[in-house]
């Protein structure tokens, strides 16, 4: 997937500014940015459904609306609430089903896949966010596709429920899928995607992989010694020279663990009064660069080649069901003990 100087204007709002990325082929990619800052819309002019003023996107090497058979090429959950409340949701899918050509039993597959079977006959006007969520992402797999397109797919869900989609999506890419997954919260995506794509006010402001944003924010311990300039002597002669003398006057030090500090201190004769782990918050680089201090000018991207199908069935984590009917307990009475 690829988008290339896509622009959207609003009358006289600017949703998406000359925005180009690319998403690698079997990968998680985080797309992230504030609220307003034009990922929907981005989302919506990459699946066909809002015409951008300039610029292109593309899937498989081609526009969205020039695939022969969309669906069965690209999953997408832009909305939870999309599904009619008084349909249940084994309707629901069985239309689907239906519009896509594809088998009826397909519907029964993907509600067991996202831990809705137990709730199949029930309207989707009772349903909490989080199953209207797991419900639209069922939707989104009916075709089996190998392209996912999710934007905000964790709102509503509980904590298991977020570890659940983690697990499944990490098992999508493994198995040769390919997943842009938007989000307002880097530690959301974090811990599962493999790129990021960063943009504020609707131009890019980075795109990289995880793990060079990592290495460029990396993690230091800070050292509180009697002399840390021969602290920074000593270190520089084993080898790490990545290390600078704090306002404080404790010694910042990065890719060294504190035993080898400890252990260079005492080589040395050096007095080593503490130290401290110093981590770096991505969340926090996040906010800085979508708040306009760190700013990247966007570059133009060609339409990639013609992607390689996505073959087999992926043997995607168990989920557990939800019960038919909710189980509400009423909290024990008294004076004692505090929720």
């Amino acid at each position: 997937m690829a988008v290339d100087g896509l622009t959207k204007t609003f009358r006289n709002v600017t949703a998406v500014s000359n925005l180009s990325f690319t998403v690698p082929r079997g990968s998680i990619t985080g797309f992230l940015g504030p609220n307003g800052s034009g990922k929907t819309t981005t989302l919506s002019m990459l699946t066909g459904l809002v015409r951008p003023t300039a610029g292109a996107a593309y899937i498989d090497g081609v526009p969205f609306t020039r695939l022969e058979q969309p669906a069965q090429v690209v999953g997408a959950v832009l909305d939870a609430h999309g599904a009619h409340p008084k349909h249940t949701a084994a309707t629901h899918l069985k239309a689907y089903c239906a519009a896509m050509g594809v088998p009826d039993d397909r519907a029964t597959r993907m509600l067991d896949l996202v831990g809705l079977t137990s709730v199949a006959r029930r309207r989707v006007g009772e349903f909490s966010l989080g199953m209207r969520q797991r419900l639209a992402l069922a939707t989104a797999l009916l075709g089996q596709p190998r392209y996912l397109v999710l934007d905000e797919p964790a709102n509503g869900l509980d904590p298991e429920g977020m570890a659940w989609l983690r697990d499944f999506l990490v098992t999508f890419a493994r198995n040769g899928g390919t997943v842009l997954i938007s989000s307002h919260i880097l530690r959301e995506v974090e811990q599962m995607a493999d790129h990021l794509v960063i943009i504020s006010r609707g131009a890019l402001v980075m795109q990289t992989s995880m793990a060079d944003l990592r290495n460029a924010y990396r993690s230091r311990v800070l050292v509180a010694v009697s002399d840390p300039v021969k602290l920074a002597t000593a270190l520089a002669a084993s080898g790490f020279t990545d290390a600078q003398i704090q306002p404080d006057g404790r010694l910042a030090v990065v890719g060294v663990e504190p035993d080898r500090i400890a252990a260079l201190a005492g080589e040395h004769g050096i007095t080593l009064f503490g130290t401290s782990i110093e981590h770096v918050d991505l969340e926090q680089v996040f906010l800085a660069m979508t708040a306009g201090q760190y700013t990247a000018a966007p570059q133009s991207f060609g339409a990639p080649q013609n992607a390689q199908s996505f073959q087999g069935q992926p043997n995607y984590p168990a989920q557990p069901n939800y019960p038919a009917q909710p189980n509400f307990q009423q909290p024990p009475t008294g004076s004692g003990g505090h929720s």
